[in-house]
């Protein structure tokens, strides 16, 4: 009996493997006449299963196997046709790269999901004239919806009342200003009286935070078609008003890390979400083993040692808890993830 339980269990695993979707891969060039032209990756279920090829990958991070420029697969669900659409945001000086797990991931059971390098403020292109443009990154994540619902060969395989956003650090923060919040620099100067946090008050200059910018828009941001967010531990949460937060009502899910790292204390920033969003409309969950950067890539074994090297400091991308490995996070914050998307 016991044995026949356990080949039931392996029959499962097996079925469960093989309804994951291929995953199609592209990259493309948007908006190249303007002047902020975006560098865009599409993730996405594709007919074609082979030849797979290793994208994102480096010395120190992880990739995943992808078909580049596959055949997309129609869905069948929840439209005919279509698969839900997900968006997402890189941190502060981050890539397209940091989150090509969780998009890998989110494929393979069955969505859409499209990144970018937002300009400015990315790993190969950072600018402080472009990163004072702080509104512009909210600003991307439109555009890029623009071109996928308007003009994109997957335009018929997406779901276009089915689009999530989900940010890391200051992707995070970009996502809550689609979501309805907005920026208050007069409520972020008190509170960096208050609590003068290095990485959140230090960066105001760079990020165009402490003084009114030319063009800066006075409304809000909104996207209505988003449908709901997640943050992955965000940063710049009390630079929103908290009216603009006890107004939200996009459904949000919270994650934050427990593990402090010196300069983002998870109770000031994702905390800061939980305490004014309506809680019939969030949720919160803390992961007292992860750290900040948990949420990105998985490292190779002797990544810290060969970063340390490199960039004295930058290695505490690689650190996590003392407790699970960042594998075992991901799978963990996955399905968390699953959970509140499809509950949603």
């Amino acid at each position: 009996m016991k044995g026949f339980a356990i080949f039931i269990l392996l029959v499962a695993c097996w079925a469960s493997n093989a309804l994951a979707y291929s995953v199609g891969f592209d990259q493309v060039q948007l908006y190249t006449d303007s002047n902020r032209p975006l560098k865009a990756s599409v993730w996405y279920p594709s007919q074609t299963t082979f030849p797979t090829e290793r994208i994102a990958e480096n010395a120190a991070f992880l990739g995943t196997d992808v078909v580049r420029v596959g055949t997309p697969l129609a869905g069948r669900f929840p439209l005919v046709g279509t698969f839900p659409l997900v968006v997402m945001s890189h941190g502060y000086r981050g890539n397209w790269r940091n989150q090509n797990w969780l998009a890998t991931k989110l494929v393979q059971d069955g969505y859409v999901v499209a990144s970018l390098d937002h300009p400015g403020t990315t790993s190969f292109d950072h600018s402080a004239q472009a990163a004072a443009q702080w509104w512009q990154r909210a600003g991307d994540l439109s555009r890029l919806l623009d071109w996928l619902l308007n003009e994109s060969y997957l335009l018929p395989n997406i779901d276009a009342n089915n689009i999530t956003a989900i940010g890391h650090s200051l992707g995070g923060w970009t996502v809550m200003l689609l979501a309805g919040g907005q920026f208050d620099r007069d409520q972020l100067k008190q509170e960096c009286v208050l609590k003068n946090n290095p990485r959140v008050c230090g960066l105001m200059p760079e990020l165009g935070l402490d003084r009114a910018q030319t063009g800066e828009p006075t409304g809000s941001l909104k996207d209505n078609r988003i449908k709901q967010v997640i943050t992955l531990d965000l940063g710049l949460a009390r630079s929103l008003s908290r009216q603009s937060l006890q107004a939200l009502t996009v459904p949000t899910l919270i994650f934050a890390a427990g593990v402090d790292i010196g300069d983002l204390p998870q109770a000031e920033e994702s905390g800061f979400l939980a305490q004014y969003i309506p809680s019939n409309n969030r949720q919160y969950i803390v992961y007292p083993d992860a750290a900040h950067f948990s949420f990105m890539q998985l490292c190779k074994p002797g990544a810290i040692e060969m970063i340390e090297e490199e960039e004295p400091g930058d290695g505490i991308v690689c650190k996590d808890g003392n407790e699970r490995s960042r594998d075992e996070l991901h799978q963990v914050i996955y399905q968390d993830i699953m959970h509140f998307l499809k509950k949603s």
